[in-house]
């Protein structure tokens, strides 16, 4: 059924829905998001409950992302990418699991791309706005990566990273609760 209904929910996306109202927009009328989201359920490996898509966010099908969680405004998300439970994410993100290939032995562009390093969102992390995220990144549950971070190592649990290269600068040590 999948091998069906893929094609006809990525054509419906990319043609009119990518291009609806933010969510939380008054011209939104509360279906563009749902809107959204029922397509890309069409077209991901998995999606969660709640999972919230926002206007122009551009995905490969082999992604899953858990229950709670988003993809922010104008975000790009390549293949092979899991985003786990309560993820928020804020507008220009870009998630890239491959990268291009280099050696001297040929021009750069005719080397193509290296394989997929797979990409890990644990559970209940905030990627602010406009961050970049490298492949073969893993981030750690609580976590919180600031706006405009170029992430190019692992993070870890309940800490607040920044910059570029993305660094850690302080751990979060708050009790959370759902």
């Amino acid at each position: 059924m999948k091998k069906v209904l893929r094609p006809i929910c990525y054509f419906l996306y990319y043609l009119i829905a990518k291009h609806l109202p933010e969510s939380h927009s008054i011209f939104s009328l509360g279906i563009s998001g749902k809107i959204r989201t029922l397509l890309t359920r069409g077209i991901i490996d998995s999606c969660g409950k709640s999972v919230d898509i926002e206007k122009n966010a551009k995905f490969s099908p082999h992604i899953k992302i858990g229950h709670h969680s988003g993809l922010g405004i104008n975000s790009l998300i390549q293949e092979n990418v899991e985003i786990g439970n309560y993820v928020m994410m804020g507008p220009n993100v870009s998630i890239y699991t491959k990268n291009h290939k280099t050696s001297l032995e040929k021009p750069m562009i005719f080397q193509g791309f290296e394989e997929a390093k797979k990409v890990i969102i644990k559970d209940d992390v905030w990627i602010g706005s406009n961050v970049i995220i490298l492949p073969g990144v893993t981030i750690e549950s609580g976590a919180i990566i600031g706006a405009g971070s170029v992430v190019t190592k692992d993070i870890p649990a309940n800490s607040l990273a920044v910059g570029n290269p993305c660094k850690v600068i302080r751990q979060i040590n708050q009790t959370k609760k759902l």
